[in-house]
C-alpha cells in the first residue's frame, strides 16, 4: 500500500534524507529505530506531506498512486493518520469537538463517550486540547483521535515517550486496536509505521519489519527484536560502521 522510492528530503535547504526505500504492505506494522536528530520524525512528516518537508529526489506512492506532491488535506482523505512526538496545544478547541470532527458523519454524543472510556480519557471531554494534560494524556488523546479518524495508514512518532510504566499498557492497547492487530493479517485494512528511540513500544505492540534510520539513511532491515537486541548490546555507533562498510563494499565492486 505505501511504497517510498529513492527518496531525498530537504529542510530549509539542507538535506536530511538519502535515498530512502521503503514498503509497507496491507495489515504489516513496520518500526523505526535510530537516535535522535536521525531524521525518522523527517520521514513521517515527509510521508504526511507537510510543505516544510521538500522533496529533493524520489517517490511517494500510495495504493499505486503517486501522492509525492499532495497536500496533507488530501493524504488525510486518503486515510494517512499521524500521532505527533509533541503535539501542540489547541486553545479554544474542546477535546469532545476534535473528536466531532475525526468522527464525521459517524459523530454521536455515544461514540465520542465510548471512545472517551477506551482512552480513560471520559473527565476530559469538555477540556480544551492537550491543555494541562500530562504527557500520558496527550498521547492517549491522540490515539483517541485517530480511532475516531479510522486511517488506513497509521504514523505514530515515539508513542512511548514521555509516558509512565501505568499509561503505556493502555497505549499499546489502543495501538493495537488501531492497526487491528486482533484479526489475521490477511483481514486487516490498515497498516502502521512507528518510531522508536528506545524500543520499548515493542512490549506491547508486535512489528513485523524494523529498521535502523542514522544520519537520514536507512541503515539496515530485519526483525525488529533482533535490531533492538543488536542496538542494546553494542548501540547506534555500530550502525554508522556497518553503513560505511557497505559503501566501502560497494563503491569496490563498482571499481
Amino acid at each position: 500500500m505505501l511504497e517510498i522510492r529513492q527518496l531525498s528530503v530537504a529542510v530549509e535547504g539542507k538535506e536530511i534524507l538519502h535515498d530512502i526505500n521503503l514498503r509497507i504492505g496491507t495489515g504489516e506494522t513496520h518500526i523505526l529505530f535510530g537516535p535522535n536528530g536521525g531524521g525518522k520524525t523527517t520521514l513521517l512528516m515527509t510521508i504526511m506531506g507537510f510543505p516544510k518537508y521538500k522533496v529533493t529526489q524520489g517517490k511517494i506512492f500510495f495504493k499505486e498512486r503517486d501522492i509525492t506532491k499532495l497536500p496533507p488535506d488530501e493524504r488525510a482523505r486518503l486515510g494517512f493518520g499521524i500521532s505527533f512526538q509533541r503535539p501542540p496545544v489547541v486553545r479554544g478547541v474542546k477535546t469532545s469537538d476534535m473528536l466531532a470532527a475525526c468522527l464525521r458523519k459517524r459523530a454521536s454524543e455515544e461514540e465520542i463517550d465510548r471512545l472517551a472510556v477506551k482512552a480513560d480519557l471520559a473527565d476530559f471531554l469538555d477540556r480544551e486540547i492537550n491543555y494541562g494534560f500530562s504527557g500520558g494524556e496527550i498521547k492517549r488523546s491522540e490515539l483517541m483521535q485517530l480511532m475516531a479518524q479510522k486511517p488506513q495508514l497509521v504514523l505514530l512518532d515515539e508513542p512511548e515517550s514521555g509516558v509512565d510504566l501505568v499509561n503505556i499498557a493502555l497505549i499499546g492497547d489502543m495501538i493495537n486496536e488501531l492497526l487491528e492487530k486482533s484479526c489475521p493479517i490477511y483481514d486487516r485494512k490498515c497498516m502502521g509505521l512507528l518510531i522508536t528511540h528506545t524500543g520499548h513500544i515493542l512490549d506491547y505492540v508486535n512489528a513485523r519489519t524494523g529498521y535502523v534510520m542514522y544520519d537520514g539513511r536507512l541503515a539496515c532491515e530485519g526483525d525488529p527484536h533482533e535490531i533492538l537486541a543488536t542496538v542494546r548490546e553494542v548501540g547506534y555507533e555500530h550502525c554508522v560502521r556497518c553503513q560505511k562498510g557497505r559503501i566501502l563494499d560497494d563503491w569496490d565492486k563498482i571499481k
